[in-house]
């Protein structure tokens, strides 16, 4: 087989190599062309050279060029996949510490509350970039993969507006279904069977059954809470399991965002979180992963060359979407898994436009839903809260309108439970002149909001959060390291 796969934001070292081992996994696949592409030279630079290194230690005649001209990479592309983050960890600082000054502890700030909206409102003009170009350059009927985050609003806006073939794609459904497996006893994750139903980082195994056998809400309860690792660290997910009487596919720190319950006050939020990681809960624990992640890499790309000289090793095959859909369209072997797309019915309790993530098949037909869920009424109704302020989100960044992203950052959860309207206003005043360069949309706005915070008498203050741990240098990472290598 022949095609061309389009990578944007392949300058995401670590994740573009994965996706591209993966699908390099496939033997019908050795001929295919990697089209990678990047605002940054200089990673597109470091992941070509990786990539180069893959195919020459495996003898393959696979292609890859690499250019920051994004219309030249996607042109003939029959599959795009994005990977970006728009105003890089530089606007994501914002996204965490502008909404801490109004009192607002976020751990990841990437979906829905303060951080995940802005993050919505830089990344879905780009987006509608990315539709244009498919549109006019792709093979036609090309594919659109979405990893970006968030997922819900990237997909919805190239749906919607973009007029794309698209589908969202997230691992937190594996992932939590990897520690129920872990919990039960299986001896693999192929013993379990299971329906994971309803928004991303918002989904819900609402059936379960192992080796045949269904598993209920006591159990599971009983085996998180007996499992000596995660009963500490899932101590807000197992709370919500007793509750809702079904489990999130989403971490604990994640999931802590998107609930008006658990992070609204500061002596709270540490008696639900866990500190051992940052997907636990930490204040900004994202952040500050992602910031050691690009340091590290930087200081110690010498050693991820070489280890690029090793042969591809399919049993190491990761469980990430991308490689299996391409592998069932293109060969006719179906695979299972779930998708973000639009409902359309597929959930029944949840509105036709969402964006819902939900079991499909894929075959050389294309992504075929199960339809006709219902899910259970507590989980529809957190779902619905998100995604009133998504599509609200969603619609704002379109139009460029301050006043309904105001709104949208109102309606949310967390928000709401925390801060005031003025408080609100002001804090999106601030976050859209902090984050004008990438916010094209709201060109026309930010004089006016200077204008407004230069008058404002809100009061805020510097603050780190519940829980905030420092980045971490080279050097302390190094060490770490070298202490679990020998502990271990």
């Amino acid at each position: 087989m022949s095609f061309k796969i389009a990578i944007i934001g392949a300058g995401s070292v670590g994740f573009t190599k994965k996706l591209f081992t993966d699908i390099l996994c496939v033997p019908e696949f050795k001929d295919i062309e990697f089209a990678l592409t990047d605002v940054s030279e200089h990673n597109l630079g470091m992941i070509k050279a990786i990539l180069d290194r893959i195919v020459e230690a495996n003898n393959l005649p696979t292609k890859v060029t690499a250019t920051t001209n994004r219309r030249k990479a996607l042109e003939g592309a029959r599959y795009i996949i994005s990977c970006v983050r728009v105003g890089g960890l530089e606007a994501y600082a914002d996204d965490i510490r502008i909404p801490l000054k109004y009192g607002i502890d976020q751990c990841v700030g990437d979906t829905i509350c303060a951080g995940g909206i802005l993050y919505g409102q830089r990344n879905i003009p780009v987006i509608l970039d990315f539709c244009k170009d498919i549109s006019e350059v792709a093979e036609t009927g090309a594919k659109f993969l979405n990893y970006a985050n968030p997922m819900a609003m990237n997909t919805w806006a190239a749906i919607e507006y973009g007029k794309v073939d698209t589908v969202g794609l997230c691992h937190g459904v594996q992932h939590g279904a990897e520690q129920i497996a872990e919990v039960l006893g299986a001896k693999s994750r192929w013993e379990l069977d299971y329906v994971c139903s309803g928004i991303n980082h918002q989904t819900w195994f609402i059936e379960l059954r192992l080796n045949g056998r269904p598993i209920g809400k006591d159990e599971l309860v009983a085996a998180f809470e007996a499992h000596p690792v995660y009963s500490k660290q899932e101590k807000l997910r197992i709370d919500v399991l007793k509750r809702f009487g079904v489990y999130s596919t989403e971490s604990n720190g994640h999931l802590s965002e998107y609930l008006p319950w658990y992070r609204k006050r500061p002596d709270e939020i540490t008696r639900w979180i866990d500190m051992s990681d940052w997907i636990h809960g930490e204040t900004g624990g994202y952040l500050r992963y992602s910031t050691e992640t690009r340091n590290w890499f930087e200081t110690e790309y010498p050693q991820f060359l070489e280890a690029a000289s090793k042969p591809i090793d399919p049993a190491r095959r990761s469980n990430e979407h991308a490689s299996h859909i391409l592998e069932a369209l293109e060969t006719n072997r179906v695979y299972r898994g779930h998708f973000n797309v639009k409902n359309n019915g597929v959930i029944a309790n949840l509105p036709q436009d969402a964006i819902i993530e939900s079991p499909g098949f894929v075959d050389r037909f294309g992504i075929n839903m199960a339809a006709g869920i219902t899910l259970p009424e507590a989980c529809a109704a957190t779902c619905m809260a998100s995604i009133n302020v998504q599509r609200m989100s969603v619609h704002a960044a379109i139009a460029g309108d301050i006043d309904l992203l105001k709104l949208a950052v109102l309606h949310d959860p967390l928000v709401g439970a925390v801060s005031t309207p003025e408080e609100v206003w002001q804090m999106v005043d601030e976050m859209v002149v902090a984050q004008a360069a990438w916010l094209p949309q709201y060109a026309d706005a930010v004089p006016a909001a200077k204008e407004r915070l230069s008058k404002s008498k809100v009061k805020t203050r510097e603050w780190a959060g519940a829980a905030r741990r420092s980045v971490r240098s080279i050097e302390e990472l190094r060490a770490e390291k070298a202490a679990l290598k020998q502990a271990g």
